[in-house]
């Protein structure tokens, strides 16, 4: 009995060896917890976005001619109906000189006609009072009245040859004022093409030549951005946005949808996608916007303030995720999802706050059951 139960010993310790020695090593992973926070459903464009100047104009003169002079420079102010250019235009200025000189003499001319006419009308009236007292004859009379209704027709159109030519006037005026190239709106002055004794041509269409000055508003833009077509019917006019800009690329900038495309762009070799604009909130003080910037927009379509969530890329086939149990325990969990974003995705069901899932595993691989030796993540 002894020997017997020497041998079981043996037996036993052998076999706890060889338990030991062949059991499953425990495969490092690393961890988050369940938390709580806000939770979003977004939609982000597809390709990079612009920033836009609210106002823009490409400015062309409508007529061709050589530059006589040239107002301003790259990167001035100017105000709205400044002139910026004038072409070669002496002899539309002698036209409208012309046009001046003809409406002055209609002019005269008009006033002497008309006095004539007021004179001949009150020796009419003479003339018929003298003959109503028989002390003329009626025939003289009625020459006398015939000479005033014609001197009265004729100050009438001496009148209208006064309007003619004041019209003359306005269309010399017009005429002279294509050689102006005037601000439609405050702003700046982005390019200028063209040098004084250049000559400018104005663009014919389907024909294009860069525009004499490009003019645009600096202190006033707006995000341009396509977003995917599969994601338009669910933007709406006023919703929240957040802008990301490459040259500020610690700041996030508010701003609301304000337009979205009637149509689809579509594109050859490029995904379909619907123009949305976003109107920024006032920016700070510090910060100071260029029309091209590149933008990226964020559309807060829905958001969850207190919602149970875990980070979005830890979801397996779209409805499971890894969990360490409290005995160090890999299990495979089903999940129930809520809204969901490319950061964080709402669990419905399925998780518990403060259970922990894995976020990356060592690189042997993991099957569910496995033990597990945990490590949080730096920002746990």
């Amino acid at each position: 009995m002894k020997k017997s139960l020497i041998t079981l010993v043996v037996l036993a310790v052998l076999a706890a060896l060889f338990y030991y020695w062949s059991r499953p090593e425990p495969v490092t992973v690393t961890v988050v917890p369940v938390e709580r926070g806000v939770v979003e459903r977004t939609v982000a464009n597809t390709r990079a976005g612009t920033v836009e100047a609210c106002q823009r104009s490409r400015l062309a003169l409508s007529i061709g001619g050589r530059i006589d002079r040239l107002l301003v420079d790259e990167g001035d102010q100017v105000v709205a109906g400044q002139l910026l250019m004038v072409l070669w235009n002496k002899d539309r200025e002698a036209q409208l000189q012309v046009a001046q000189a003809s409406e002055l003499s209609a002019q005269q001319e008009r006033q002497s006609i008309c006095i004539s006419a007021q004179s001949d009308l009150r020796e009419a009236r003479r003339l018929t009072n003298l003959a109503e007292r028989n002390l003329v004859s009626e025939e003289s009379a009625d020459l006398a009245e015939s000479r005033a209704q014609a001197s009265s027709a004729s100050c009438e159109a001496a009148k209208a040859r006064v309007v003619q030519a004041a019209a003359a006037v306005s269309a010399a005026a017009a005429v002279l004022e294509q050689t102006f190239l005037r601000a439609p709106f405050e702003g700046a002055v982005a390019e200028v093409t063209g040098e004084v004794g250049e000559y400018a041509t104005p663009s014919p269409p389907g024909v294009m030549t860069p525009p004499a000055i490009d003019l645009l508003t600096d202190d006033c833009h707006y995000i341009s951005a396509p977003i995917d077509e599969v994601d338009a019917s669910d933007i709406a006019l006023g919703l929240p946005v957040r802008v990301t800009l490459d040259a500020f690329r610690d700041q996030v900038f508010p701003a609301t949808v304000r337009r979205i495309s009637p149509y689809i762009l579509d594109q050859e070799k490029q995904a379909r996608t619907v123009e949305v604009e976003a109107e920024l909130e006032p920016l700070p003080e510090d910060v100071r916007l260029l029309a091209g910037y590149s933008a990226d927009m964020e559309i807060i379509l829905d958001s969850g303030d207190n919602a149970l969530r875990i980070p979005s890329e830890l979801v397996v086939d779209d409805e499971y995720v890894l969990v360490v149990d409290d005995e160090g325990i890999l299990q495979r969990r089903q999940i129930r999802k809520g809204l969901t974003n490319w950061r964080y995705t709402e669990v419905l069901e399925g998780l518990k706050e403060g259970e922990l899932i894995v976020s990356n595993i060592g690189s042997e691989g993991v099957e569910a059951g496995a033990p597990a030796k945990t490590g949080r993540t730096a920002n746990d």
